[in-house]
């Protein structure tokens, strides 16, 4: 167990860790949907309590650069496991670079299996994945290189499905992707190599659902890429014209589903003796696709036929479930989590948010950990399967609900929650609803903070990454919203590189406690702080707790 914390004997009461996701600090007021919500609550806490930033993005997440944005999977695992493991963008990155990932057993087989096909004839390798470089969930440089690599190893017939960002990425920067791509695979076709765009369509549409919150999803990709069932084009160029042109003002990641065809036949089915890579690297949008293509009991949904392919992910999506079994590059091997070690120091743990992040403060904030520690408990709330704009306040008011019996109930020594709305109504692209979004975060936070006054604990309030922040992109220059052509702001879907706020609410040690500002402080100093403040010392593991005593 833990060993005791010599300088603090810790608060009586609970500690609540609240993660207020996408909540970052805005560097300028022009499109933050957080400085423009009414928010009184958090106002009244920046104001009256100690308070500080944390680094969300980059290195401090274990992403390669401080230009790489940081997101909910790498946020939480640094949130839970105290400390900063190399992420899935490094880990890839760096197998390309150093060729590791050539050698490795899986892409081998994949290889195999591609060339070997079935029943005389040689197979098709295909690449589903999400097709940008927000190096977010995936970055279009590996997929540019592993097509290389499967040329240069006499895989005669590539096809790929291209899922459209707008998210990680400007909202209709699809053609600043497909273009290129498309030239780049006619280049290096011919001499026995074929390689094209098969079919795609927009994240949000096809494919990319997580945590069971919409399979109708997951099935369309598959009628999609594996069927080759949808509207038809001559080109990914061609379809995402075309698509524009038939629903204006849809952004990338909402476009419809669309198939690649010559003389009305597909041009990239999925079929027998096939290999099949899907290559994002982040693994909660990759589970579903992945259970369809290798599970022999799916019911999901009806597959209608399921072709008999070499299966690989990038990296293993879940290592709990193995899934899946074959996998391009290995995970981090997180271990020594806050989770563990407050259950093996014998506190009772709760969990809780709804569907749409309730893997982060489960999985994620375990370490890529599938299953519960002794002591903790999980509550999660079924997400509304609607548009975000459309429902911005979430189930921010059920979380609420069920963090605040939790307190009451006297059985938990720590508890956190993730409140998801101002990060998946952010991608949304909609100011107004942002900033209820937010509004809606602010009048939970009213209702939740007395409940912990009560139980006589203390809470953390912080953030995983930014996001509501800035909901437009800004021109470089003048700092003002760049336009679209009918004059309106152009939105911003993505994360964003801000810091993000801890705030330490404190009503029980009577001005007692307080937060030390540190240059590299960022997520991964959490446990520690938290460690303290349930009066026990941080595991050696763990990054520097933030808490000071006066």
């Amino acid at each position: 167990m833990l060993q005791k914390f010599p300088a603090f004997t810790g608060v009586n009461g609970p500690v609540v860790v609240i993660v207020l996701d996408g909540y970052g600090i805005p560097k300028h007021h022009v499109g933050s949907a957080i400085d423009a919500a009414r928010k009184p609550t958090l106002e009244r806490l920046f104001a009256e309590c100690p308070n500080i930033t944390l680094r969300a993005h980059g290195t401090a997440v274990g992403m390669p650069s401080d230009d790489d944005m940081g997101n909910s999977e790498v946020g939480h695992n640094a949130l839970g496991a105290g400390q900063v493991y190399a992420q899935g963008a490094a880990l890839v990155a760096n197998a390309i670079a150093e060729g590791a990932i050539w050698q490795g057993e899986a892409w081998q087989q994949i290889v195999a299996g591609a060339k070997a096909g079935a029943n005389g004839k040689a197979g098709t390798l295909h690449f589903i994945g999400l097709f940008s470089d927000g190096n977010v969930h995936s970055h279009i440089d590996h997929l540019k290189a592993m097509v290389l690599r499967a040329k240069e190893e006499g895989v005669a017939t590539v096809r790929i499905h291209a899922l459209l960002d707008g998210r990680d990425v400007p909202e209709t920067s699809a053609l600043d992707y497909v273009l290129p791509f498309e030239a780049f695979l006619k280049e290096v076709s011919g001499a026995g190599f074929d390689a094209r765009i098969a079919s795609g369509g927009g994240r949000q549409t096809i494919t990319m659902d997580r945590y069971e919150a919409n399979w109708a999803m997951v099935a369309r990709g598959w009628r999609t890429h594996v069927l080759g069932e949808g509207p038809q084009f001559a080109s990914a160029g061609d379809a995402v014209h075309g698509l524009r042109a038939q629903h204006p003002g849809t952004i990338d990641q909402d476009l419809p589903e669309f198939v690649i065809a010559d003389e009305g036949k597909p041009v990239g089915t999925i079929e027998d003796g096939d290999a099949v890579v899907f290559y994002n690297f982040r693994g909660d949008r990759a589970i579903e696709i992945t259970r369809a293509f290798v599970e022999a009991d799916f019911t999901a949904f009806d597959r209608v036929r399921t072709p008999k392919v070499t299966y690989a992910g990038m990296l293993q999506y879940d290592g709990d479930l193995q899934l899946p079994k074959r996998f391009l590059v290995a995970p981090p091997a997180i271990t020594d989590t806050s989770a563990e070690w407050f259950s093996k120091s014998g506190l009772a743990q709760f969990a809780c948010s709804e569907t749409q992040k309730f893997g982060h403060v489960t999985y994620f904030w375990n370490g890529n950990r599938s299953n519960k520690f002794e002591g903790e408990t999980w509550q999660e709330v079924p997400s509304d399967v609607v548009p975000f704009e459309q429902r911005p306040w979430m189930k921010a008011a059920e979380i609420t609900d069920a963090m605040i019996a939790a307190l009451r109930s006297g059985q938990y020594r720590v508890l956190r929650c993730n409140y998801a709305n101002g990060d998946m109504v952010g991608h949304t692209g909609h100011f107004r609803a942002a900033t209820m979004a937010i509004e809606a975060v602010d009048l939970a936070l009213a209702r939740l903070l007395p409940a912990i006054d009560a139980a006589g604990g203390v809470a953390l309030i912080t953030a995983d990454h930014g996001n509501a922040d800035e909901m437009f992109e800004l021109d470089k220059k003048t700092k003002q919203p760049a336009l679209n052509p009918d004059g309106s702001p152009k939105a911003k879907t993505a994360h964003t590189l801000n810091p993000v706020p801890l705030i330490l609410y404190d009503k029980v040690s009577g001005g007692r406690l307080g937060l030390q500002p540190t240059e590299h402080a960022g997520l991964s100093n959490i446990a520690a702080t938290v460690a303290n403040l349930l009066g026990f010392d941080k595991h050696p593991k763990w990054d520097d707790s933030l808490l000071t005593l006066k």
